[in-house]
């Protein structure tokens, strides 16, 4: 747009282009006016063709920001970069897993060196005590079993015959290597328990008594004196030459040489 009171500088082929243009508009105004029939006056104007553009202005002033828009989906990831780049930290561990299958049991190791010696057992004479009756009692049941016969506890003691009959020597000897002795009464209660054995088994049994040096005094197999007896009326009456004792079926005791074959009762 060109500043008030000044004309555009025309070149003598702009001129002519001009004046071609505006005859041109003139003529087809005034053929379409023929054709409508429709009077124009000077004052008016009337459709006609478009004039030549004109020179484009400046660009104006840059506008302002506008509001930021909404975030946009995340792209693709992009390609793995090349590695030598420094290790990130350890992350954290993981929740621990259930324990596997066992394995095979592995060689046996040599043995380790002896460790050093504990203190001394704490004398608790109480604990000893029942340490003593516990493995008394063990004892006594290890050796009445392995007669692999009839058993009975009494008191005490524990009565038991595998239903051999040998002579004297021969049942101390089994006794001993069951870890007990021939069986002999001290009591009441403990005669009608060996009594038991002789009933059931219809065989005379040796007890554990031997005649001393004098004639009719006999004493338990380690010397001790007897406290006990049940002799049958009129017994001992071997006179030195019946060395042992035997029992007879209804419990009652008679001298008796120790060549004898009777029912091995031992006791533990």
């Amino acid at each position: 747009m060109l500043p008030m009171g000044q004309r555009p500088f025309l070149s003598a082929g702009g001129a002519a282009g001009a004046g071609a243009m505006l005859l041109c508009s003139l003529t087809l105004t005034l053929i379409l006016l023929a054709v409508s029939g429709t009077k124009c006056d000077v004052k008016e104007f009337c459709a006609a063709c478009s004039g030549v553009p004109g020179i484009p202005g400046s660009p104006g002033l840059p506008g302002r920001d506008g509001r930021d828009g909404v975030k946009g989906d995340p792209g693709p990831p992009g390609p793995i970069g090349p590695p030598g780049g420094m290790p990130g930290s350890p992350g954290h561990d993981g929740l621990i897993g259930p324990p596997g299958p066992p394995g095979e049991r592995g060689d046996k190791g040599e043995p380790g060196e002896r460790g050093p010696p504990g203190p001394p057992a704490y004398p608790d004479e109480e604990l000893q005590t029942t340490l003593h009756d516990i493995r008394h009692q063990i004892l006594q049941l290890m050796g009445a079993l392995s007669l692999q016969g009839s058993v009975l506890a009494v008191g005490e003691k524990v009565f038991s015959t595998n239903g051999q009959v040998v002579d004297f020597d021969a049942i101390r000897e089994s006794c001993a290597r069951a870890g007990g002795r021939i069986a002999v009464p001290k009591s009441l209660e403990e005669n009608a328990a060996i009594a038991s054995f002789v009933t059931k088994h219809n065989t005379y049994a040796y007890l554990g008594l031997e005649e001393g040096p004098t004639a009719g005094d006999f004493y338990y197999l380690d010397g001790a004196p007897v406290n006990y007896t049940n002799w049958y009326p009129g017994e001992p009456r071997g006179r030195g030459k019946e060395k042992c004792v035997e029992m007879y079926t209804d419990g009652q005791w008679n001298d008796r040489s120790c060549l004898q074959y009777r029912l091995a009762i031992c006791e533990f």
